[in-house]
């Protein structure tokens, strides 16, 4: 397992710098925006290479997945089809993408659908047309569930499978967050042996969202749960940083490898 850190976290006049900082803390890999990627691979290729690897491209496509308006559908996937070969090109294991935010979008099609039904139907369906462009750029499509106070459908790691082996494409993973586990996992170990070789990216909160150790988070058990599955990815840093991020990121890197060994 690698650690890697979301590029807003740290410091920096360019991006350079940034990825000078988070390798001089002991970061093994920088997770980037998919918002502004478009325009700056060649920057981005220039200050990482093997000194601190993509992580992965976190989000950046516009409209919505599963919006009730087929042109915001049809645009969330020609982004997600642009960005996933970008990912590809930049070293990254692939991209993070949320189906949905909030409540559905979508109408009730009873008896034949219920809202929840069609959502799960269409994201199935949008899943299998943005795979092939995955596995074409040698990344992952990377879904990641979040709490129930963010997003109404796919809260836990089950929720994710479903939809994955639905799909039925290697090339679709799960993004496991620490910080939405905590909230909605009844045992996160649990969770994550349960979704086993589907992990394909972490994200690290404490339960306060802050770095990991300004909570109660058991970091230790959910660590030796991706050992035992076999996860040898990133785990990157997705949360708030309390305090100087010179001082406290170096900080939150020796807590972490103090947890996962």
């Amino acid at each position: 397992m690698k650690i890697a850190c979301q590029e807003s976290l740290v410091t920096g006049e360019s991006f350079a710098e940034k990825v000078a900082k988070l390798a001089d803390f002991g970061f093994e890999g920088i997770e980037v925006w998919g918002s502004t990627v478009r325009d700056r691979v060649e920057i981005i290729k220039k200050a990482t290479g093997s000194r601190l690897p993509v992580s992965t491209v976190c989000s950046g496509y516009r409209g919505c997945f599963l919006s009730a308006d087929k042109a915001e559908r049809d645009l969330a996937v020609s982004d997600m089809k642009e960005l996933l070969p970008i990912a590809g090109d930049l070293g990254a294991k692939g991209v993070i993408f949320v189906p949905l935010f909030g409540p559905p979008q979508v109408p009730d099609l009873g008896p034949l659908y219920d809202p929840v039904s069609l959502e799960k139907e269409m994201l199935v369906r949008l899943v299998q047309e943005m795979a092939p462009s995955a596995e074409s750029a040698g990344v992952y499509l990377l879904l990641e569930p979040l709490n129930r106070y963010e997003t109404h459908l796919i809260n836990r790691l089950e929720q994710a499978q479903e939809i994955i082996e639905r799909a039925g494409h290697p090339s679709v993973k799960i993004m496991a967050d620490f910080f939405h586990m905590g909230i909605e996992e009844r045992d996160t170990p649990a969770a994550i042996r349960a979704a086993g070789s589907l992990i394909g990216h972490v994200h690290l909160a404490d339960n306060t969202r802050e770095l990991p150790g300004f909570g109660g988070t058991d970091f230790q058990a959910g660590f030796a749960a991706l050992k035992e599955v076999g996860f040898d990815g990133y785990m990157a840093l997705e949360c708030k940083v309390p305090g100087d991020p010179h001082v406290e990121l170096p900080k939150a890197v020796e807590f972490l490898k103090s947890q996962r060994w």
